[in-house]
């Protein structure tokens, strides 16, 4: 029976079992949103490194075999820059990239942003939502 692979603590964990390549362009992703979002927490979610702020999931990434992934997400937020993406793969709530074509970091920071506005937007309507049925 083959040995279960060991549960990730830290994105430190998860980025020295990456290749060299993948490492250094997820760093310099870790990096921008760390700029853009000082005060969020790291952790690992469905088992790849993660962001959340005020204990929500804000944005993940991840290294696969043949590419790097940054999840904002949301489907909606791809959507609204599609256009700044043009050069990369684009799934419904993935951007795929290879780490010789890394994203840039100032669209990394845009889609961040993009990305706490929702998520204030989200938690503004919850909390509407929620005063209006009492």
């Amino acid at each position: 029976m083959a040995s279960a692979k060991p549960k990730l603590e830290t994105i430190d964990e998860y980025l020295a079992g990456v290749n060299p390549g993948q490492r250094v362009a997820l760093e310099k992703l870790r990096r921008a949103i760390h700029a853009t979002v000082p005060n969020a927490e790291e952790c690992i979610s469905y088992g790849i490194p993660a962001f959340r702020l005020k204990g929500r999931a804000l944005v993940f990434f991840g290294a696969w075999a043949k590419h790097c992934a940054f999840y904002p997400g949301s489907s909606a937020t791809l959507k609204k820059f599609r256009s700044d993406l043009k050069g990369f793969q684009i799934g419904k709530g993935t951007t795929r990239f290879s780490p010789d074509n890394p994203l840039p970091v100032a669209l990394v920071k845009t889609l961040v942003k993009a990305r706490m506005a929702q998520t204030h937007d989200d938690r503004a309507r919850l909390k509407r939502n929620t005063e209006s049925s009492k």
